[in-house]
């Protein structure tokens, strides 16, 4: 089996400033005091995913999660290491990401096609299927800056799901939405799991990753410390014993999503 996904001593890193204004940061030079701080994100993380293997990526908030994601999608650069991928990618790592407030939501599903690789032919051909899937009515004639959250979510996960990938990421992309959006979102990666495309899956939800994922790798403070059995993963991170109880356990089960 091929290697879709091989990240090698990936690391990424940020600049925090400490002082605001050009001012600020004289004086701080002047007395021989530190300006910036940087910060790693993602810190000499390392793994390989199969060609149609389920991963899930789990970790607090914080952890770099969301940062590695990029990092796969091609949207961030390492600082160091490597990032190769295999095949097309496709999926909704933040909601609205790539929308043009001003323009409509039409207009919004050929310029976010555009951006996943797909041309007009292609985009047409799945244009019915895409608006039918976001149900949001005569609003996809209207400014997506109209739009409320959940309606940008749905649509940005509807066109998201319609473009045929190799790889497919999804970052939290149920945290927003009604209770029948989210059943049918789950179904729809359900059918993108039994077509055999890869997926990376990022969630809090122990119950949906436990439904969707085959492995599950956990970070914390950008590191990896572990890589393997997804119920073993959950338990590392306690996610098996949160004080809320069964009522959040069995809501979890039964929506297979974040609620």
């Amino acid at each position: 089996m091929a290697e879709a996904i091989i990240a090698e001593h990936v690391t990424k890193d940020f600049v925090l400033r400490r002082h605001k204004t050009f001012k600020q940061m004289s004086v701080a030079k002047m007395r021989g005091q530190k300006t910036v701080d940087r910060f790693n994100a993602v810190d000499d993380v390392s793994f390989t995913i199969q060609q149609g293997e389920s991963v899930g990526l789990m970790g607090l908030n914080g952890s770099g999660k969301s940062t590695l994601l990029k990092v796969v999608s091609g949207v961030m650069k390492p600082n160091k290491g490597t990032m190769v991928t295999r095949g097309r990618i496709a999926g909704l790592i933040a909601t609205g990401a790539g929308f043009q407030s001003q323009l409509s939501g039409l207009e919004n599903i050929y310029l976010n096609a555009a951006i996943y690789g797909l041309n007009e032919k292609e985009t047409k051909k799945v244009l019915e299927e895409i608006i039918d899937f976001a149900d949001i009515g005569q609003f996809i004639d209207q400014p997506v800056g109209t739009y409320s959250s959940g309606m940008t979510s749905r649509l940005g996960f509807s066109i998201a799901v319609h473009v045929d990938c190799d790889i497919f990421l999804a970052d939290e992309i149920l945290a927003v939405g009604d209770k029948p959006f989210k059943r049918k979102c789950m179904n729809k990666m359900d059918e993108i799991r039994a077509s055999g495309k890869t997926m990376v899956y990022v969630s809090h939800a122990a119950a949906s990753v436990q439904r969707m994922c085959d492995r599950v790798i956990c970070l914390e403070r950008g590191r990896v410390i572990f890589d393997g059995d997804v119920d073993e993963g959950i338990r590392v991170l306690h996610y098996d014993d949160d004080e809320d109880g069964d009522e959040l356990a069995l809501s979890d089960a039964e929506m297979g999503a974040d609620v």
